[in-house]
């Protein structure tokens, strides 16, 4: 319960920061919205501080973690997690490009570029710099994780690893303390500076649109997933749709793709899917299977591009993708945990990690992050029930016994 009152509490405080930076920005003196503004801009400067730690921490421990249990079941589920994952964001893509340009038109996004350039300058910043840059922590957060992961294997590198954990927790209650608090005042700033520029209200008309795009992509994603999943076994999908319902309902509520894997492990049961898989599979995909995710992303990135008329081709955003697919691996259960992982790598599309344009993603994000992760999991039983029919039959060559779906 305390999960999702703190998912629901963030939701409300994001709602709340943009009506309050609204109101600040259009009606209270500018040396208020710069005050808020400079508040903002101190805080993007902790917060690229911290980012290629959040690298170190979660891509590490990501990789390290995969080779758990290696064998053939981990190999083909982390292929088919990840060739899912991919297809989501290149699916979000197709969506944004064949639907946005009718509500983000090139008056509208001329408006918004010329209007963002009358916003109003910090007052003063500390010049906080990360203690490493982004793409370094990234080269060496795979060079570590793939090297304890082979160390684990040969029962060596417990010290290494126990280390790495505990790391992982830090920036982990750094991340849930003293990041994800204050993201409403952050989100509070930059909105007061965008209504004192005169460009909020465009945006928000934009916003309420995308929303509805992205939630009637993820239950169209999914829904063919499991569809390929009956005609990949030869039974009729809409049961296992239908049985999913209370998994997709608890993580709406959860905002966790974690918090929901006892009831998705209850949903695979319901499904017939066999224990050993399903016990492997759905907490696996918990970290590793993030369609949802991605298809939020992506068309919440395609959309900041495009209000500011910068380039959004599919290859451009075909490698944030594709970073991104293993960047988010392990990414943290609290809300809005897929977003602030994907922060360092906006560069790769033209997105400053800590500036304005990140600051709307993150709120775009947040609105739907509930749905984006009620998607990923229920993605996660449609792929265990492919991978439970590939284990029997090419795996260990024999079909299943009654009693191992109990």
């Amino acid at each position: 319960m305390s999960k999702k009152k703190h998912s629901f509490d963030l939701i409300i405080r994001v709602i709340i920061a943009i009506i309050l930076g609204v109101l600040v920005g259009l009606y209270l003196p500018p040396i208020v919205t710069q005050i808020a503004y400079t508040g903002a801009s101190l805080f993007s400067e902790w917060l690229s501080f911290v980012i290629p730690l959040m690298i170190l921490a979660f891509v590490t421990k990501g990789i390290a973690d995969l080779d758990e249990g290696a064998g053939k079941l981990l190999i083909l589920t982390v292929i088919l997690a990840y060739a899912s994952t991919l297809i989501g964001g290149s699916a979000s893509w197709v969506m944004a490009s064949s639907i946005f340009s009718n509500f983000i038109t090139p008056d509208l996004a001329h408006t918004i570029q010329e209007t963002s350039t009358k916003g109003l300058e910090s007052l003063f910043s500390i010049g906080l710099e990360p203690i490493i840059p982004v793409t370094g922590a990234l080269v060496f957060a795979f060079m570590m994780g793939l090297c304890i992961s082979v160390l684990r294997k040969k029962e060596s590198g417990k010290v290494l690893y126990g280390t790495l954990n505990d790391f992982y927790d830090m920036i982990n209650l750094v991340l849930n303390k003293a990041i994800v608090p204050f993201l409403p005042l952050f989100i509070l700033g930059n909105f007061a500076n965008m209504a004192y520029a005169g460009s909020v209200f465009a945006i928000l008309g934009i916003f309420w649109r995308i929303f509805l795009c992205i939630i009637a992509l993820h239950l169209i994603y999914v829904t063919i997933l499991f569809i390929i999943a009956g005609l990949y076994r030869g039974q009729s999908p809409w049961k296992w749709i239908k049985n999913q319902i209370p998994g997709y309902m608890t993580a709406v509520g959860t905002q966790s793709s974690a918090a929901t894997i006892p009831t998705n492990l209850e949903c695979a049961k319901n499904n017939g899917t066999t224990r050993q898989v399903r016990e492997f599979v759905i907490p696996l995909c918990s970290n590793v299977h993030m369609p949802g995710s991605m298809i939020t992303i992506t068309a919440c990135s395609y959309t900041v591009l495009m209000m500011y008329g910068m380039p959004n081709h599919y290859s451009l955003l075909l490698r944030f993708i594709m970073i991104l697919g293993v960047a988010m691996v392990a990414s943290p259960g609290a809300p809005g945990g897929s977003i602030m992982t994907a922060l360092p790598f906006l560069p790769v599309i033209g997105i400053d990690s800590n500036g304005t344009l990140a600051s709307l993603l993150i709120s775009l994000y947040i609105a739907q992050d509930s749905f984006g992760t009620a998607a990923n999991i229920s993605g996660d039983n449609a792929l265990a029930l492919m991978i439970d029919k590939i284990y029997h039959k090419h795996i260990i060559k024999r079909a299943p016994n009654p009693e191992d779906i109990v």
